[in-house]
C-alpha cells in the first residue's frame, strides 16, 4: 500500500509539472475535445448511452480497444477510423509529455 501511495504522489507531482508546459496543456485540451465529440457522435449515431460512448472513446484512445462494440453504420466506421488515427497520436503525445515531466521531477528531487 505504501508503494502505491508513493507512486501516486510521484504521478501527481509529474502532472503538476506537466501542466506547466504549454504543449501538454494543448494536448490535454485536444484530448478532452476528442472525448466529448466522440461521446456525442456515438450517442447520436450508434445509439450508445453517454457512459458507454465515453467508455468506448477512452478505450479507443488508450489503444486498449473495446471487444464488445463495433460501429454498425458506415458513417460510424469511417468516423472511428479517423478517430483512432488522430486520437491515438494525441493520446500518445500527451503520455510522452507526462513521462518527460515525471523524469524531470524525479531528477529535481535527486538534486
Amino acid at each position: 500500500m505504501i508503494s502505491f501511495l508513493l507512486t501516486l504522489k510521484r504521478l501527481l507531482k509529474g502532472l503538476v509539472h506537466a501542466f506547466k508546459q504549454r504543449n501538454f496543456v494543448a494536448l490535454f485540451v485536444l484530448i478532452v475535445i476528442m472525448l466529448i465529440s466522440g461521446t456525442m457522435f456515438y450517442t447520436k449515431q450508434e445509439g450508445l448511452s453517454v457512459l458507454d460512448a465515453l467508455y468506448f472513446c477512452v478505450a479507443t484512445l488508450s489503444t486498449v480497444g473495446h471487444p464488445d462494440f463495433a460501429p454498425q453504420t458506415s458513417l460510424g466506421k469511417v468516423f472511428t477510423m479517423i478517430y483512432i488515427v488522430v486520437g491515438t497520436g494525441l493520446f500518445l503525445g500527451m503520455v510522452g509529455h507526462l513521462a518527460y515531466a515525471l523524469i524531470k521531477s524525479t531528477q529535481k528531487e535527486e538534486k
